[in-house]
């Protein structure tokens, strides 16, 4: 891509604008660094105007002594001056660094979004071990092959040896030694985890509102055998029907998919961050369920990359993830949430939520009522209708206000974050294929189930073709109410700012 393709670009993930090179500059440099690398074009603004800069061979050594100066380890990014329209733009294309973190003058940063930020303490341990291919669960402990249960190994160990994933020898101890949980005849912290004691627990409880507990337990099983322990006590807590489909035995029906439970469960296992004391929490209501674990979402994962499926598997604790893709509980490539957004399709009530909190990640399933999602369809539709006919002077947030207020009589549903993200990027007329580009999503049956049909469930935006749906001159565009929302949206962002 050549610089003014760039220069039409806004700052980003991997792009920044630098009037002048300053102290500001070589933070973006170790952040870059920190991160997956990024272009600095120094003597651009940041609406993205040419502003040029003065940029000699001279100065330019200098800039590259400031930088190596002020970073550990000395970063040494590819500089170019540039002429542009008779101003000078310096091109410095800076490489992600492989072994992290990148001090500058003794702070670190890193990347995230169009901006710089300090990263905490806590996760400078984190990024080093996972940049040299380490992870916390790989330390050593005290305790020795003596202190764990060997009857659960050599379980788990056969387990292993169904799956196929890998060949083992009879020697439950060279087995552990084969797969990383044993080094230098120490045990490490995941083989304590595993099949030893330690203080990890799962708290799981059954609540009928916030504050009234109806049933709880707190395992502190060895993790082998924990996720079998807290499965059963899930399936204790939701319900479950039947179909009789006409053959011998009855089809169960649960009220979440099993899988994709499991999956949720092992996820915050994998993921936790055992540094902290916290328990993993598990909450089952009458109408959803989460899972929260201490740990935040790892590197640049958000929770819209996780759920679009466009990112590379990040394990917090390597070694519990490599145990248990042997034994055939998990898949390490990235491909969890397209498995659970997969299974989930099969029941249109449940709808996945994933929160990216301070130190913590929660992810959940919510249970929509189908009648009450109905109800709020036809509110919706009725009061912008009524809004269309009798209120077509008012004000756009005006509207909204009266079609919110009227939706809440009902105790009806707001747009969910994925409808208002569509909301606000549908430009005109589009294709589907020209809408999944602009969200920056792959996995088509996700796109469909939680973007495309419940915005069209909500009219807020319209098929050119309703009459055939599945044409492939099919675009889509924004109703009426759809417009007045996305206006009132804008209206609400530009008072913020």
């Amino acid at each position: 891509m050549n610089i003014e393709e760039l220069i039409k670009r806004k700052e980003s993930q991997w792009l920044e604008f630098k009037e002048s090179f300053g102290k500001e500059a070589i933070e973006t440099v170790a952040a870059f660094s920190n991160a997956s690398g990024g272009t600095l074009l120094i003597g651009v603004e940041n609406s993205g105007g040419v502003r040029g800069v003065a940029a000699s061979e001279e100065s330019i050594k200098e800039w590259v002594n400031q930088i190596k100066q002020a970073t550990q380890p000395q970063i040494f990014p590819e500089i170019r001056p540039i002429e542009l329209d008779g101003k000078t733009v310096v091109y410095m294309i800076v490489q992600e660094y492989p072994i992290k973190p990148v001090s500058c003058k003794g702070k670190y940063f890193k990347r995230f979004g169009a901006s710089n930020h300090l990263i905490p303490v806590e996760e400078l341990v984190e990024m080093h071990l996972y940049s040299i291919n380490s992870s916390f669960d790989s330390f050593k402990v005290t305790q020795t092959v003596a202190d764990m249960q060997m009857n659960l190994v050599v379980k788990f160990f056969k387990q292993l040896q169904d799956t196929g994933r890998i060949s083992l020898n009879d020697d439950p101890v060279v087995n552990l030694r084969k797969i990383g949980l044993l080094k230098d005849e120490q045990l490490t912290f995941a083989a304590l985890l595993l099949f030893g004691e330690h203080h990890t627990g799962i708290h799981i409880g059954r609540f009928k509102t916030e504050d009234t507990i109806i049933d709880d337990i707190l395992i502190h099983s060895p993790l082998a055998l924990a996720v079998d322990e807290a499965m059963t006590f899930i399936k204790k807590c939701i319900s479950i029907r039947y179909e009789f489909t006409g053959e011998l035995r009855r089809k169960e029906i649960w009220q979440y998919p099993l899988p994709v439970l499991r999956e949720l469960l092992l996820n915050a296992i994998i993921h936790k961050d055992y540094r902290n004391p916290t328990d993993i929490i598990i909450k089952i209501y009458d109408d959803r369920i989460r899972f929260m674990n201490p740990g935040a979402l790892m590197g640049d994962l958000t929770p819209e990359i996780l759920l679009s499926g466009s990112y590379s598997a990040m394990h917090r604790n390597r070694l519990l993830a490599e145990a248990f893709y042997l034994r055939g509980d998990i898949e390490k490539f990235g491909t969890g949430f397209f498995r659970i957004q997969r299974d989930i399709l099969e029941y249109p009530e449940l709808q996945l939520t994933l929160d990216k909190l301070p130190g913590v990640t929660r992810i959940g399933l919510d249970v929509i009522p189908k009648n009450l999602l109905k109800v709020t369809d036809q509110v919706t539709d009725q009061v912008a209708d009524q809004v269309t006919d009798q209120d077509a002077d008012q004000d756009a947030d005006q509207v909204i206000q009266r079609i919110n207020t009227e939706k809440q009589k009902f105790d009806t549903l707001e747009l969910s974050d994925s409808v208002q993200t569509l909301l606000m990027i549908v430009d005109g007329e589009m294709t589907h294929e020209q809408l999944l580009m602009k969200l920056n999503l792959k996995h088509k049956p996700s796109f469909r189930k939680l973007y495309l049909a419940p915005a069209l469930k909500s009219g807020i935006i319209e098929m050119t073709i309703p009459d055939k749906p599945n044409s492939r001159y099919q675009k889509y565009r924004l109703t009426e109410k759809g417009k007045k929302m996305k206006s009132a949206a804008l209206n609400i962002e530009q008072s913020n700012n």
